[in-house]
């Protein structure tokens, strides 16, 4: 039997990510009685491998700017981060002893660079005020409308007043973020945008010889663009496979969706952005004729190694022999991409819960009473502190959704 809300309602939160435990957090400290169900053996794993670079919590740029980061679920968001902005997760953060400064770009980390003592602060709150945690218990699908739970004692069939479900999107499956749970939606009328890889990597068809040479090796001091995007600044990393890193990532979700709608992709490298194309050309003429290519293009254009590597991978004989062409080259390198990374791999995933299948709260409109939050919500963000911020503040979102709903119940229902 349902109790009222005054007297505290009893939540089930499946799945203990960032998502879930701010549900957790925000519900317990209004008086409800709640259980966190997780699969694996302890949570917020995903959490902990982020801040094994340092945990890049949030992002300190203007919060107008911040809110447009997430495409074409900006306005849906919108109201979720308002609530809970970037300011407001640095003082959470910091209410719970981790103090956070603000990197050269812009991004915000704990100033120990590290998401364990965050977590563990945390976890202590979340014991305070009552959330108990029971890890190796995994959904498992549904007993009529009542979830089902995998325990080490056999299932359990949840008795809840309000299901928030908050188990990821499908990348990085051994933490936990299979996506095992599309089906059972699915099954219950739940319109779910096929999941696909975002911050991810793309394969690109090096040659064996080239990729003997330079798999591993960053690419430095590059700005990158894309047909009709933004030119940005920074780094990648050549792979065996291809190209990755955050310079990559931040194009990914466009690069995606040109494959896929048209087969074809490339993004667009400037090795010199220092120096105009007309001075490159000008530099280069001015080297000896009989002069290796690689001479003339340290010496001209202060070029060398993987740079070079990658102007003699992508480009013809003859587009390389002219001083003109040449810097023209190397102003607009275009790497031409296959595929994305398979989604095990990606940061993160695009696709999820479409909106109009959940209300304002992130209640499923097929399944009353139950709601869900973070990464399982159809939207995407690039790295920078996006991804948690928008997990954090969807939670927040959720449990404001499940108070209101039980708040709407006629008593005893």
């Amino acid at each position: 039997m349902a109790t009222n809300t005054k007297d505290g309602a009893r939540i089930a939160i499946i799945g203990g990510g960032p998502a879930g435990l701010m549900t957790a957090e925000i519900l317990s400290a209004r008086g409800h009685a709640v259980r966190v169900y997780e699969a694996m053996p302890t949570v917020a794993r995903k959490f902990l491998l982020a801040g094994k670079s340092g945990l890049n919590i949030t992002h300190s740029e203007a919060f107008e700017t911040f809110c447009g980061r997430y495409g074409e679920a900006n306005d849906w968001l919108h109201a979720s981060l308002q609530a809970f902005t970037p300011d407001d997760v640095r003082a959470w953060a910091s209410d719970l002893g981790t103090e956070t400064f603000v990197g050269t770009s812009g991004r915000v980390f704990p100033t120990v660079m590290k998401a364990s003592p965050l977590l563990r602060g945390w976890m202590a709150r979340l014991r305070q005020q009552g959330v108990e945690i029971m890890t190796r218990h995994r959904w498992a699908g549904f007993e009529g409308n009542r979830p089902v739970i995998e325990t080490p004692d056999g299932p359990l069939i949840l008795e809840a007043d309000a299901v928030l479900l908050a188990l990821g999107g499908a990348s990085w499956p051994r933490l936990g973020s299979d996506a095992a749970w599309v089906p059972w939606l699915e099954s219950r009328g739940v319109e779910i945008a096929p999941f696909r890889p975002a911050n991810c990597g793309f394969d690109v068809a090096w040659s064996d010889h080239f990729r003997d040479r330079n798999a591993g090796a960053p690419v430095k001091s590059v700005t990158v663009s894309v047909a009709g995007s933004d030119t940005l600044p920074g780094e990648f990393v050549i792979s065996r496979h291809g190209i990755e890193g955050s310079l990559v990532y931040a194009f990914s979700g466009s690069l995606r969706e040109r494959l896929r709608m048209t087969g074809k992709a490339a993004l667009v490298l400037d090795l010199m952005p220092g120096r105009s194309q007309d001075r490159l050309a000008r530099d280069l003429a001015r080297q000896d004729r009989k002069a290796s290519l690689s001479n003339r293009l340290r010496k001209g254009a202060g070029l060398d190694g993987t740079k070079v590597a990658l102007l003699r991978e992508l480009s013809s004989a003859g587009t390389l022999a002219g001083h003109e062409m040449l810097a023209a080259r190397i102003k607009a390198l275009p790497v031409p991409l296959v595929a994305p990374r398979p989604i095990a791999e990606a940061i993160s995933s695009a696709g999820g819960i479409v909106r109009h299948a959940v209300d304002e709260g992130f209640m499923l409109r097929a399944l009353p009473g139950m709601f869900v939050a973070g990464e399982m919500l159809d939207w995407e963000a690039p790295t920078g502190g996006y991804l948690l911020t928008a997990c954090f503040a969807t939670g927040r979102t959720a449990a404001a959704g499940i108070e209101t709903w039980l708040a709407s119940r006629p008593a005893g229902a």
